[in-house]
């Protein structure tokens, strides 16, 4: 099947609107050609499956759905900030990225791909005072163990909204690290979520935990701490 096709898939399955399926085709080629694109997969066909198709299957979620503001934290290469900024074209969507070749690259992929509803941030996420509270969604790909990026993402959101962190195989230790911080942030769990954004991935999942009380003035913590000395 050729990209064309595979694009115009996606686009039918999340319901998305005309003008996406050219603003994807555009992601793509910046993402496979682009040697500032911070991503190791550069096969268009790769790129279609790993980096477009995997963040867009977060539209499965309602909570995404009826989200207003998105911030995407560690967005590196734009994924899935970027895709999910060009599915949902209502919603303000900051791509934080404190790499200062990353924000670069997200800032011309903005421009390219003719993404009016986003923006780059370059900053760490413990040190974004502008984000604190204002966030319907978060979302993390690759950035962190999931106590670290419930710590980073916990002062952005508002309440009732959500963190949504994409994993792979399920690690029951990390899960648990991950659960005991999410309760001192004010975070509350829900089980991960097994997906299935194309049909060759086996083990696929989203972690969604809601933020279901304010979270305690210490945090956000100055940066690193949260790595070196993470919530358990």
């Amino acid at each position: 099947m050729s990209s064309d096709h595979r694009l115009a898939g996606l686009v039918r399955r999340y319901g998305l609107p005309d003008s996406a399926r050219a603003q994807l085709a555009e992601l793509a080629e910046l993402l496979s050609r682009d040697p500032a694109a911070a991503t190791t997969v550069r096969d268009p066909e790769r790129v279609l499956d790993d980096h477009l198709a995997d963040a867009l299957v977060a539209l499965e979620l309602p909570q995404l759905r009826a989200a207003s503001s998105i911030a995407d934290l560690g967005s590196g290469a734009g994924v899935p900030g970027l895709p999910l900024a060009i599915a949902l074209p209502g919603v303000r969507v900051a791509l934080v990225e404190s790499n200062g070749r990353k924000h670069a690259f997200i800032e011309r992929a903005l421009l390219a791909c003719g993404i009016a509803n986003a923006e780059a941030v370059h900053s760490r996420a413990e040190s974004w005072t502008a984000g604190l509270e204002r966030h319907d969604i978060v979302t993390a790909r690759a950035l962190a163990p999931l106590a670290v990026v419930a710590e980073y993402a916990a002062p952005l959101l508002r309440i009732g909204g959500a963190l949504v962190v994409w994993r792979g195989r399920r690690d029951e230790r990390e899960e648990a690290s991950g659960t005991g911080a999410a309760f001192q942030l004010g975070l509350e769990p829900a089980p991960p979520l097994a997906v299935h954004p194309y049909p060759q991935v086996r083990y696929r999942h989203l972690h969604v935990m809601t933020k279901v009380a304010p979270t305690p003035a210490r945090f956000p913590r100055r940066p690193g701490a949260a790595r070196k000395r993470p919530l358990s």
